[in-house]
């Protein structure tokens, strides 16, 4: 499967995955409170269609501050349950990851699993607060460039920029 952009037309199918990946609660998150009426990083919102032209996979990023730094915020990636255990997923994470760094994004930040992001690079962020209720060892980061974390923390607020 090849890797696309996310255009307009792509919105409501990959919103339905995301549903079908988390239910539709998953909007209560404390993430989504990040996103709510902020654009996402258009160029860095990737999916994958498969040989029946359904969405199989989808990634977005979002920009946030922490701090006062510019930062990416990674989610939500969901693969279809068809798919998953195809390394969809991972596809999407390496590319995007990429392209933000190409695009001169300096750090990504994430609420996830440690176990499986660990192994694209992310690592707990000390000092990073994301809004109630999240577990701080859920936060995780990953450097762009050389110690592009160092000396980032504080609160992790929207950015409208």
């Amino acid at each position: 499967m090849n890797i696309h952009e996310e255009t307009p037309e792509d919105r409501w199918e990959v919103e339905a995955l995301y549903d079908l990946c988390f239910a539709p609660g998953r909007e209560a998150l404390s993430s989504y409170r990040l996103r709510d009426g902020v654009p996402p990083v258009a160029d860095l919102c990737l999916l994958m269609r498969d040989e029946n032209g359904i969405v199989a996979a989808a990634i977005r990023h979002w920009p946030v501050r922490v701090g006062g730094a510019r930062v990416l915020l990674l989610g939500p990636v969901a693969v279809h349950p068809t798919h998953q255990g195809e390394g969809l997923g991972a596809a999407l994470i390496r590319e995007s990851v990429a392209r933000a760094a190409a695009r001169g994004w300096r750090r990504v930040m994430l609420v996830g699993d440690a176990p499986y992001y660990g192994r694209f690079g992310f690592t707990r962020l000390d000092g990073v607060e994301m809004p109630p209720p999240t577990n701080p060892d859920r936060v995780l980061g990953l450097p762009l460039l050389p110690d592009a974390w160092d000396g980032v923390r504080g609160k992790v607020s929207r950015d409208a920029d």
